[in-house]
């Protein structure tokens, strides 16, 4: 049963008209506003009305008896920034709401006979499209789904994401061997707006049942390691480099702003372990 929304308040409409005139993402907004109610439903008083103490425990609370990821942290410190500074213009509680060192984790990364086995898995034709498009194309799972019938040009081989993370268009490849596969789909289906729609066919299915189908997908394959639509995204990385593909380019089709951020799949990539393996190992002897 989905939980229902909290009533749009005065205030709660105005941090939603605040998020929008900054053109941040409906995920986002969605996001930040969870997060601000989450804090006043803790507390049980309208978040105006808490201070930086207030703002401690409940970061304490999160941390130390919820054990949240510090990814859920980091959201939920953005959020009440925002919402203490913007919507309620007081930028002196910004000292009060410090930003947590995010830890550096290496991504998991399935082999290729991995990533295979994972997407025969399902028995529906629609799941083993949506899996194979994540992982061929690279997508975050909020791409995916937002996904529609004219974003595929066959012609060109290539797939349109619109207004991806950072509110970015851009290209990816079409894979001759995801083509196929989606033009089977299409026919059983006949997806109308939204490529993969949800039981609505006029709302396209939500990230949840992705990661759902991808969670699933992982146990039947019995791959063994903790699977989520994200993993794909890093397996598609990693394989490029294993292939050969630079950087930069590497880059473009994941869509990140900043290389930094792509560097970091040279931690997890093979051939770049052995290749400094072996211009350690050819080094002369002094």
């Amino acid at each position: 049963m989905i939980p229902a929304r909290p009533p749009m308040t005065p205030l709660r409409q105005r941090m939603h008209d605040d998020l929008q005139l900054r053109n941040y993402s409906p995920q986002t907004i969605e996001c930040y506003l969870r997060c601000v109610a989450q804090f006043a439903q803790y507390f049980r008083t309208s978040p105006e009305r808490l201070g930086p103490e207030q703002v401690r425990q409940y970061q304490l609370y999160l941390v130390q008896e919820k054990h949240v990821s510090w990814s859920l942290v980091m959201q939920t410190v953005c959020a009440l920034r925002f919402f203490y500074n913007v919507t309620l213009r007081q930028p002196r509680m910004l000292d009060y709401i410090p930003q947590p060192k995010r830890p550096k984790t290496l991504p998991t990364i399935l082999s290729q006979a991995e990533v295979a086995a994972l997407l025969r898995a399902p028995s529906h034709l629609k799941s083993r499209a949506m899996l194979t498009t994540l992982y061929a194309a690279g997508l975050r799972v909020s791409e995916l789904c937002h996904l529609q019938v004219t974003d595929v040009d066959s012609a060109r081989m290539v797939l349109r994401i619109q207004q991806g993370k950072g509110q970015q268009d851009r290209y990816v490849m079409l894979s001759p061997r995801l083509l196929p596969l989606l033009r089977q789909y299409w026919q059983r289906y006949k997806p109308r707006t939204w490529l993969f729609p949800g039981p609505d066919p006029t709302k396209p299915i939500t990230r949840e049942t992705v990661r759902r189908i991808c969670h699933d997908a992982g146990v039947k394959a019995g791959v063994g390691k903790s699977v989520h639509p994200h993993t794909l995204r890093h397996c598609f990385a990693s394989h490029l480099l294993e292939a050969g593909v630079d950087l930069r380019r590497l880059q473009l089709l994941l869509g990140h702003q900043n290389l930094r951020t792509t560097s970091r799949y040279l931690h997890v990539s093979p051939q770049a372990l052995h290749a400094t393996r072996a211009h350690l190992a050819s080094r002369p002897r002094r």
